[in-house]
């Protein structure tokens, strides 16, 4: 292999980067007594990007190097998930969003433009609520307010998590991989618990996204929109849950746009 190929390669031309698992680009941050996982791509304005229950920072693979040419992109491992391990037994949003201000503070950067997917939705709407000095704009998609059966688009969904949690609430779990798994299960299951007063204190630009076919209930969807004081509602077209997946490009251009306006 000759010398340009290599630096090609080294660079993730013609090749997929692998977020997650990218040495050149990790590190470990020191947090409320765990450890994050963090990758940065980029150079600008920081944009804090956080994933999914059970995910990793591997979600956002087809949003990062768009975003990475004007922002320098901070990609997190939630606490006990991808990479970030946290050994206590019970989680919340409120303590992700607590990771997540300090760890801006740890990297010196004063405030930062927040892109949440999913449970990662709800972190940046908790930043807001809770260090919304941290926050500069946020978009979140396919996030819920209640945990109830009035957060699911499909019944089904509901009739599932409750037979899951029916049949293995009182169950003694052995191994670590379980124990987590239990654990982000009930995150989902008992949270988060938002309420119309809750999302009256965000005051910072917001972003509201969901897919027109999303598993979160659309009146969820609206229902953030509708109390975040001039917050912006985009329902994705012909589209689940993963909007920065299935429609990527729309997507990007969107929320680039949203960004570049505050």
């Amino acid at each position: 292999m000759g010398i340009i190929p290599q630096l090609l390669a080294v660079l993730g031309y013609g090749q997929k980067i692998p977020y997650g698992s990218n040495p050149a680009a990790g590190k470990y941050y020191q947090v409320n007594g765990i450890k994050l996982y963090v990758e940065e791509y980029g150079q600008g304005k920081p944009l804090l990007m956080t994933h999914g229950n059970g995910g990793d920072m591997s979600a956002f693979s087809e949003n990062v190097a768009y975003f990475a040419k004007k922002h320098r992109v901070i990609l997190v491992d939630s606490r006990s998930q991808g990479k970030s391990v946290d050994p206590n037994p019970k989680i919340s949003f409120e303590q992700m969003a607590d990771d997540f201000a300090a760890l801006l503070d740890l990297m010196h950067i004063q405030k930062a433009y927040v892109l949440g997917w999913s449970d990662g939705g709800i972190n940046a709407i908790m930043m807001a609520i809770h260090h919304p000095n941290k926050v500069i704009a946020f978009a979140a998609t396919g996030a819920n307010v209640t945990p109830d059966a009035s957060s699911f688009a499909d019944p089904k969904g509901w009739a599932s998590g409750k037979k899951y949690y029916e049949e293995n609430k009182n169950r003694v779990w052995k191994t670590t991989a379980d124990k987590n798994r239990w654990k982000m299960f009930l995150l989902d299951w008992e949270q988060p618990n938002l309420t119309a007063a809750d999302l009256h204190k965000i005051n910072c630009p917001a972003f509201i996204i969901a897919g027109d076919h999303d598993v979160i209930s659309d009146s969820h969807t609206r229902y953030i929109q509708k109390n975040i004081k001039g917050s912006k509602l985009w329902i994705v077209k012909n589209s689940g849950h993963g909007t920065l997946v299935e429609h990527a490009a729309a997507f990007n251009k969107r929320v680039d746009e949203f960004f570049s306006q505050h």
